[in-house]
């Protein structure tokens, strides 16, 4: 009973605390010029490899990777007993860059490889040991041999790096496989005989023997038995590697491989993994039961006793990158940060913020009627939220959920770019780039009234093409009826680790009632992307406003469906702002709407007569992001900050 009671008396305090970090005062600043600074959307890190271990003097201590939105800048070391902490800032320019795998040697040694550099870093002397700069760039993932020697293999095009720890000896082979596209590699082992062995994806999968002898890569899959999937490899305590492309076994040894039926595979203990890493045990037995970041308490378990004894820890952190904001029903500005996923919520009338555990990464997000809507990575997910009703964590078969998980698109649309709230407010159409490994996308419609999906695939669309942006036409003669009329405009990036076949991004045109394609073009040469769109609401024409590439402006005419306008904005306002989900335009109030854009140095105006463009003005911070039109301000996101901008009269 006594062990019970301590554990729920840890459990009531994290609870307390996580209850507490939910709702906070932002404090904004006035940064004058109509500008101001509404503070940290997600004031948290998110851990990018952790594992339990000890210091010179015998201590648990807990090594943690931290990663923000400036990408992994330190590694954070806590005492497990009493919550001591030190930061040690990583020792080169990781320039947003961050782990993507770690591992912790047999000789307490933890290392790591990004933005082409390779580290060690060793809890005895508290301190980074070794620090090599490597071929480009993060390696995906990472073993250590029979003698102690520590492999990495990275991405994009399978760099083979290895260090010895005894003789200090670095060695840098370079890229040994090469393909037209980027690669994963997240399994690597390594046989008694010292040959590497590395699994690859996503567009391809593969399994490459390496020498270390010779520097030589061998592919083993036959290329009429590569897959969408990746390769994977697992070392045997017998000595030997055993690896699988799809359903198909091999014996990997010496560089030698034998099609087998599936092992019984006894894996050899290496402490490793992507950057989800998280090692409990530490050597005198003792466990790690929980950590948190956001709540910054670690408890620790001793099983011989059933004890769990917790402690507070503290680390600095410049809060989560924004992945995009907008006006919600309830008069707040909403969003998603990444990494950790957290969906927030900014109240200008209190000025206070709450911040929640999202279901998914908030790629896109959009109003529709009195709910609020987000668009997810991973598996474009859709969610609803109503914000008159309590908040209740999402859980994908739970009706009593708020946001309420609707639907995802499994691998047609992995990583949402658009959700357009359409003008008829019941319907929303989301569009994004597919699955890992998979190049084209499709395009989601919900009918919010029904509550029913139609689901489209990059076939029914544009082979090879992702949709990057819409607009709706609510007037004119387009389409069988006024407000049927949708105008997309796509990518030609692929889905993550995928290949990219498409050469120019194109417009088109789809009846939202069919959900035919009716028309499409490469209209303007050379462009890899519609970046946004944005109708024209001061026109009778039926005109779309648009930017490729962040940084061609044009205006499309759907009814002629030409390009009547274009200029590159790029010398005299720089860059678009840009995220997954850019919303680079914003409209403001009804009933004669304004158009704004925003640059990433400041806020423009476009005149809906001429379609020049007027600076209005220039921000003290970078518009990372759009951006919405709340009560005479616009709001938008820079780093982990969320800012606004007041409206001339």
């Amino acid at each position: 009973m006594e062990q019970i009671a301590v554990r729920l008396a840890v459990l009531a305090v994290v609870l307390a605390v996580a209850f507490a970090a939910r709702t906070a005062s932002a404090a904004t600043e006035d940064l004058g010029n109509g500008f101001r600074d509404h503070g940290i959307a997600t004031a948290v890190s998110n851990h990018r490899g952790t594992v339990a271990t000890v210091d010179g003097d015998g201590r648990n201590v807990v090594l943690v990777w931290l990663f923000d939105r400036t990408g992994g800048y330190a590694l954070l070391m806590i005492d497990a007993a009493t919550g001591k902490s030190e930061q040690h800032p990583t020792p080169w320019n990781h320039s947003g860059d961050c782990p993507y795998s770690s591992i912790l040697s047999s000789g307490n040694k933890y290392y790591t490889q990004f933005n082409n550099h390779f580290c060690e870093f060793d809890p005895v002397k508290r301190a980074f040991t070794f620090v090599h700069e490597t071929a480009p760039q993060m390696a995906m993932g990472m073993t250590e041999d029979d003698t102690g020697v520590i492999w990495a293999v990275s991405y994009p095009q399978s760099g083979v790096v290895s260090f010895n720890p005894e003789t200090r000896d670095f060695k840098d082979y370079g890229h040994v496989y090469k393909q037209n596209w980027a690669q994963y590699q997240r399994y690597v082992a390594a046989d008694d005989a010292g040959w590497i062995y590395f699994g690859i994806g996503s567009a391809a999968s593969q399994i490459i023997a390496f020498d270390p002898a010779t520097g030589a890569a061998t592919p083993i899959v036959p290329e009429n038995e590569r897959g969408k999937h990746s390769g994977y490899v697992v070392r045997d305590l017998n000595g030997k590697v055993y690896g699988r492309n799809a359903s198909q076994w091999y014996e990997l040894y010496k560089g030698q491989a034998t099609k087998i039926d599936e092992p019984k595979v006894d894996a050899k203990p290496i402490i490793t993994s992507s950057q989800g890493l998280f090692h409990r045990e530490f050597p005198d037995g003792k466990r790690l039961v929980s950590w948190d970041l956001g709540t910054r308490t670690l408890s620790v378990e001793d099983p011989a006793t059933g004890q769990v004894t917790e402690c507070a820890f503290d680390y600095t952190s410049t809060g989560a990158h924004i992945m995009g904001v907008a006006a919600a029903p309830d008069n707040t500005i909403c969003g998603g940060t990444a990494f950790p996923m957290r969906f927030f919520s900014y109240n200008p009338e209190t000025d206070e913020w709450a911040n929640r555990p999202a279901y998914c990464q908030c790629n896109t997000v959009a109003r529709q009627g009195d709910r609020f809507y987000v668009g997810g990575y991973t598996h474009g997910h859709l969610l609803e939220w109503d914000p008159a009703r309590e908040w209740v964590d999402t859980v994908k078969d739970n009706p009593d959920c708020n946001p309420l998980f609707l639907i995802d698109c499994g691998v047609i649309i992995n990583r949402p770019h658009e959700l357009l709230a359409h003008g008829d407010r019941k319907t929303l159409i989301m569009g994004g780039t597919p699955g890992y490994g998979h190049t084209g996308g499709g395009l989601l419609f919900w009918d919010c009234g029904t509550r029913t999906a139609t689901l489209l695939e990059q076939t029914d669309l544009l082979p090879d093409h992702s949709t990057m942006s819409l607009a709706a036409l609510l007037d004119g003669k387009v389409g069988q009826a006024p407000d049927r009329t949708i105008v997309g405009g796509t990518t030609t990036a692929p889905g993550s680790g995928g290949e990219k076949k498409a050469t120019v991004a194109e417009l088109y045109i789809i009846d939202k009632e069919t959900k035919q394609l009716e028309w499409h073009a490469p209209l303007l040469p050379g462009v890899r992307e519609y970046t946004d769109l944005c109708t024209v609401p001061a026109r009778p024409e039926r005109l779309v406003y648009g930017f490729a590439d962040r940084r061609r402006f044009f205006v499309f005419d759907a009814e002629t469906r030409e390009i009547v306008h274009e200029e590159d904005t790029e010398p005299t306002f720089g860059l678009t702002c840009y995220q997954q989900g850019p919303r680079v335009f914003v409209k403001g109030p009804h009933p004669f709407p304004e158009v704004y854009i925003l640059f990433g140095k400041g806020i423009a105006r476009v005149d809906q007569k001429t379609h020049a463009i007027e600076m209005l003005a220039e921000s003290p911070v970078s518009i990372d992001l759009g951006g919405d039109f709340l009560n005479g301000r616009i709001y938008f996101g820079s780093g982990s900050h969320v800012y606004s901008y007041q409206l001339p009269e």
